[in-house]
């Protein structure tokens, strides 16, 4: 089988990667949980040295990581190129934090000494994919490696020059072989790779689908999961907002990444007395966008990552247009761009709000008060995250335990800190990453009890 490059803006072939073989898998599979014996024994310090020169190499080499990125996927550069930074970001966290994340704690019991150690599981396998092919595998792999254990990195495959990289970050960082290892693999072969004995664990960042899938499979071998998966966040403007501020935060949150992010603003549900106003200056805006070349520093929205994607978004507008909704500014795909645009009369059950659409599209639904809003908010499989925009900073307190996503953002879009965990409920998945609750999802929550005589 051979895994495809192909740059989404000319449409051309980058490169061609043969898939590895089983016989080559089944040796790394084996060197990765062998080296793990030796990794879990390196210490913080060693480990903090490694990872804070990774972080180096990152920040000297992002003008050629920002470029694979925009390449294989279509980001525009300058989206890529924060992307990276942000990698370092956390290779900086967490050289500075593990210490104190998994040392050990004391509990007091009727033991003469009671602690709790934080010890690595092994080798975990991370299920990465293209729309941030750089910080969604960061973000996995830095606290994983730091907890002590070993990576295998099974990268989207049309970001293969991507995952090429990353794995040569490590290398030149001067991590020991096989510490963090990339398989060049379709996703034919996922299932025998999570039955092996090697793995302890696994991370998927992707569809509902493919989170259905794996935690199926690590279910039989009973393994540990943690899935970050779909979203259909609602954006929910109250009547008091400033709707300046909150249509340019909006327009980001919807059109970055020309909308191909999990956490992306997804439903814009406002208040039906700042609709109008709201809906004009979001037109307007959209309107100034500039479309185009990723590489160019002056594009704000490149192609999305294929012309499947494309014509998956386009359906599904079609779709919720024939169900009563009407756009008013874009609803056109040329290639695999898709217009940035506006929809209007969007309610549930048409797909717009319904179903997560992977692209630059804003539906706005219409809530008659507060109490229609968190409900239309709610009314979703998903629950990654909510932005809500109120200069009532009480009531924005109260409304946050009325959500039921893993996130509430309050005047400000949805996104990942590596200080804040991250991660959804219902169909978008389970666990967390980042911040200290994200390592300690892949290690041996130890109880230690001592008894003198």
């Amino acid at each position: 089988m051979i895994l495809k490059s192909i740059n989404p803006y000319t449409n051309s072939v980058i490169e061609e990667f043969a898939e590895f073989s089983d016989s080559k898998l089944e040796s790394l599979l084996i060197r990765s949980g062998d080296t793990f014996e030796k990794w879990k024994s390196t210490s913080f310090q060693q480990r903090k040295s490694l990872m804070t020169k990774v972080s180096g190499l990152l920040l000297k080499n992002k003008k050629l990581y920002a470029g694979a990125i925009t390449n294989e996927m279509g980001k525009p550069v300058n989206e890529a190129l924060a992307e990276v930074e942000k990698c370092a970001w956390v290779c900086e966290y967490y050289a500075l934090n593990t210490k104190t994340f998994l040392h050990r704690e004391i509990v007091e019991t009727d033991a003469d000494a009671s602690y709790v150690y934080y010890e690595p599981l092994g080798t975990i396998l991370g299920i990465m994919p293209w729309n941030f092919p750089f910080w969604q595998v960061f973000r996995f792999a830095v606290p994983t490696l730091m907890a002590g254990n070993t990576v295998l990195l099974k990268h989207a495959s049309n970001v293969q020059v991507c995952a090429r990289h990353i794995d040569n970050i490590f290398t030149e960082a001067g991590f020991p072989s096989s510490v963090f290892l990339n398989l060049v693999i379709g996703s034919g072969k996922v299932e025998k790779i999570i039955g092996h004995q090697s793995i302890k664990a696994i991370s998927l960042t992707g569809s509902e689908l493919a989170g259905q899938q794996v935690a199926e499979k690590a279910g039989r071998k009973i393994k540990k999961t943690v899935l970050e998966l779909g979203g259909s966040n609602a954006f929910v403007v109250l009547e008091d907002a400033d709707i300046e501020q909150a249509v340019g935060v909006g327009i980001k949150a919807r059109m970055q990444n020309a909308g191909q992010s999990c956490i992306a603003a997804k439903r814009f549900i406002v208040d039906k007395k700042v609709s109008d106003r709201f809906i004009a200056l979001f037109k307007e805006k959209i309107g100034k966008l500039s479309i185009g070349d990723p590489m160019d520093e002056s594009t704000d929205l490149g192609p999305l990552a294929n012309i499947r994607q494309a014509e998956s978004v386009e359906m599904q507008v079609n779709k919720s247009v024939e169900m009563g909704a009407k756009v008013i500014a874009g609803g056109e795909r040329k290639n695999a761009f898709y217009l940035p645009s506006l929809v209007i009369n969007v309610r549930p059950g048409m797909p717009l709000f319904d179903e997560e659409v992977f692209g630059p599209v804003a539906p706005v639904i219409i809530a008659r008060n507060t109490e229609e809003a968190v409900a239309l908010a709610n009314n979703t499989k998903f629950g990654l995250g909510v932005t809500l925009f109120t200069n009532d900073m009480k009531k924005a307190e109260n409304l946050i335990h009325e959500f039921n996503d893993g996130a509430v953002f309050i005047n400000s879009m949805v996104k990942s800190d590596p200080r804040l965990p991250f991660g959804g409920t219902k169909q978008s998945g389970y666990g967390r990453e980042l911040s200290v609750h994200g390592i300690r999802e892949f290690v041996n929550v130890k109880t230690a009890y001592f008894k003198k005589f």
